[in-house]
């Protein structure tokens, strides 16, 4: 089978899931006095802010890891399964840390999204050394620096994800900006180092 129909179906799970992210926004307005609501809620702001970043993030390493690849199978399509159900499930951790990162429940919040986030980075690892291992799925033309670049990427991923999840048990604040400037870094890096593909 042709990935087509596979990026056609990764692409509305990453739609959905960048959308549910406003309806947590959406979802902090109370009733009363509604400038003191929307200032009362920056949390919100900002956890929408990072996970659409993320998400848009994944979606064009998605886009990346797709372009190289020129079937599929079963196996592939059921790592991509777990890896689709990862970034479904992103906007539930965000409205915990929004609504939780002022209070008690903060740690518990940034330790759900933090796992969140390394599930995720452990699902494309998963998915794409299924594909490029002796080049099983990939395309006959697909060149060996881009596949190079994708696999040192892709490597220290959940490594990044779990240090900044963990650093939760210290500061749930901090590991929430650490979140912040790894979507930062992300963006940084494949829009200036990650011109080749």
């Amino acid at each position: 089978m042709r990935p087509a129909r596979l990026e056609a179906f990764a692409d509305g799970v990453f739609a959905i899931a960048a959308t549910l992210l406003i309806l947590n926004v959406d979802t902090q307005v109370t009733d009363g006095d509604l400038g003191d609501s929307l200032t009362h809620i920056w949390p919100s702001y900002l956890a929408y802010a990072v996970s659409f970043v993320t998400i848009g993030i994944m979606w064009v390493n998605h886009h990346q890891l797709m372009s190289q690849v020129d079937r599929t199978d079963r196996r592939f399509l059921f790592a991509n399964l777990g890896l689709l159900m990862c970034i479904a499930f992103v906007p539930f951790p965000t409205r915990l840390v929004a609504e939780h990162i002022r209070g008690d429940g903060a740690r518990d919040a940034a330790l759900v999204y933090g796992f969140t986030m390394v599930a995720t980075a452990i699902m494309f690892n998963i998915t794409w050394f299924y594909a490029s291992v002796g080049r099983r799925l990939l395309r006959a033309d697909a060149n060996p620096a881009v596949v190079s670049g994708i696999t040192r990427a892709y490597l220290p991923g959940p490594w990044i994800y779990l240090t900044a999840t963990l650093l939760a048990f210290v500061s749930p604040a901090a590991s929430v900006i650490a979140f912040l400037a790894i979507a930062a870094f992300y963006v940084l890096e494949s829009s200036i180092l990650g011109n080749s593909a």
